[in-house]
């Protein structure tokens, strides 16, 4: 088969697509785009329960934890944590504990704001026993990080929680989750 007319400028295009992707590959990811910056938004002091133990599961043990209420405050925001909400966990094979929490914010304006926030937390096994057994653990000694998802009202004052990516360094108390929530800019 002969190359047609279209083949040549197919491969002309492909040709020049590659030439453009190798010159920007060799410019440091810095001169393209300034490293992302995190802005603290706020703190939420999250009231847990007991740990209810479902049992072993096809992603590991799996565990729900009802959220009890609790309290954020941040520079723009703040409020309380509706009770009834929960955290769905499971412990990974590996040991990693990987988790799914859902709840509700009321703003000191009584706007509500829906939150979905997923992370993982792991460590050394004897620093996770002691934060199984109650104990108050120093955040250091073990990771924590989240990424949250809120839900505003549109068009209303907390809208920009709808517009940003958000991370969480967490910490663990036998009654609580205190988690401290990052804009990524």
């Amino acid at each position: 088969m002969r190359p047609t007319r279209a083949m040549h400028a197919r491969v002309a295009v492909i040709q020049l697509a590659i030439a453009a992707a190798l010159a920007l590959a060799g410019r440091p990811l810095a001169a393209q785009e300034p490293a992302p910056a995190l802005e603290f938004v706020f703190e939420a002091r999250v009231g847990v329960q007991t740990p209810l133990v479902v049992g072993p599961s096809s992603h590991g043990l799996r565990r729900v934890v009802p959220i009890t209420g609790g309290t954020f405050e941040g520079p723009a925001i703040r409020g309380r944590v509706v009770p009834g909400g929960a955290d769905w966990q499971y412990v990974r094979p590996d040991g990693v504990l990987a988790l799914e929490a859902k709840y509700t914010l009321q703003t000191s304006d009584s706007v509500l704001v829906m939150v979905t926030n997923r992370g993982v937390r792991r460590g050394p096994p004897e620093v996770i026993a002691r934060l199984a057994r109650g104990e108050r653990v120093d955040p250091s000694e073990y990771y924590f990080r989240t990424t949250a998802e809120f839900e505003a009202p549109v068009g209303g004052k907390y809208a920009w929680l709808n517009e940003s990516v958000f991370v969480g360094i967490a910490e663990r108390r036998s009654d609580a989750a205190i988690i401290r929530f990052y804009r990524v800019r």
